[in-house]
């Protein structure tokens, strides 16, 4: 059984690119995530990390 949910550090880093950019991303809500934890902690779920990637080849395809 593979992981379910991933920190933002592990998002980024999977996606090239910056944290910066990686809490943009979900400040407008391109990207879905949820806070957990005392701390409140941001966690992506591997399909909502899927479903980003998927609309953004979509609109990539769109694009051309």
């Amino acid at each position: 059984m593979g992981r379910k949910f991933y920190t933002l550090d592990e998002v980024a880093e999977s996606l090239s690119i910056s944290m910066s950019q990686m809490r943009a991303l979900i400040k407008r809500g391109e990207i879905e995530g949820i806070q957990i934890g005392g701390r409140s902690q941001w966690r992506i779920e591997d399909v909502k990390l899927d479903e980003y990637i998927e609309r953004m080849y979509e609109e990539q395809r769109r694009s051309s």
